[in-house]
């Protein structure tokens, strides 16, 4: 899709496309769209990103709350977005050996337990070690203060929609 088509879309077809962008919280698309027409694909993610930095804390709290946790298998997790499912496929997250299903679970646990919240991590930018580099930023994470770790899930968010977009809109 091009920016042109993005500009062009009907209110409820915009919504419908980019509603997925943040999990499960199609009200950013509904204000993001609000703001066409967009310049640039970068003008575009601005402004998804503004939406959430000027969101209440409770939108934000909610906001990370509608991610799934990492590690859960397909067919398990109902509420696994076809966007997040690929996501954790790609990182391997789909396949783990009963072990590491155990160790993502306790970790998950401990997580929400302390936080109130899924630990987010954008899983396409963990690198060719991926299942290592999220159970290594777990629990190094699990170490921050309640709202350092709001604030980063938060960004972890955005990457994951900024990848989002630019998977559908060419730049």
């Amino acid at each position: 899709m091009t920016l042109d088509d993005v500009n062009a879309l009907t209110p409820p077809a915009f919504v419908s496309e980019f509603g997925g962008i943040y999990e499960h919280s199609p009200w950013i698309a509904e204000k993001a769209e609000k703001e066409r027409p967009f310049s640039s694909l970068s003008a575009m993610e601005a402004v998804f990103s503004r939406i959430i930095k000027q969101a209440d804390q409770n939108a934000k709290h909610t906001l990370v709350c509608a991610h799934p946790e990492l590690g859960h298998r397909a067919g398990i997790d109902p509420a696994l977005s076809e966007e997040s499912a690929h996501e954790q496929g790609g990182a391997g997250l789909d396949k783990l050996t009963p072990e590491e299903y155990e160790r993502f679970q306790t970790l998950n646990t401990a997580y929400r337990a302390k936080f109130d919240m899924p630990f987010v991590i954008c899983v396409r930018k963990a690198g060719k070690a991926p299942k290592t580099v999220i159970l290594e930023a777990m629990n190094r994470r699990l170490k921050s203060s309640t709202q350092d770790e709001l604030t980063e899930a938060l960004a972890q968010i955005d990457t994951i929609a900024s990848l989002r977009l630019r998977d559908k809109v060419q730049g």
